[in-house]
């Protein structure tokens, strides 16, 4: 019986042995676990901050598109009126050819710049 007594004793060492490295896998696991934690909360915070300043670009940017399309529908004026006049009698109101006779028809350039 005292070999049954050592063998006893031999594996409850060894089963102390594994419960022991398991500690230390699990602790080991756990400050790893901390880490992904806290490097997840950072990760939240900076996607909530990147967001919202989005969201204010994106604001902006809409702003800025209101802007324009109101300067676009702004009443056309006197000026315009004459540069079409011209434009009708036979003239170009192009930059590239301002003032000139019109002689082969329509000058797209002119007509892209009446649409404005």
């Amino acid at each position: 019986m005292p070999e049954q007594k050592k063998q006893l004793v031999e594996h409850v060492i060894y089963l102390e042995q594994q419960v022991e490295g398991m500690i230390k896998q699990l602790e080991m696991i756990k400050e790893h676990i901390a880490q992904l934690v806290e490097e997840n909360h950072g990760l939240i915070v900076e996607n909530e901050k990147l967001r919202h300043r989005l969201e204010q670009e994106m604001s902006k940017a809409v702003g800025r598109k209101k802007e324009k399309k109101e300067e676009v529908k702004r009443p056309v004026g006197e000026g315009h009126d004459n540069l079409a006049r011209l434009y009708l009698e036979g003239f170009h109101i192009c930059h590239m050819h301002f003032g000139r006779l019109r002689q082969d028809g329509d000058c797209l350039f002119c007509l892209s710049f009446l649409k404005k």
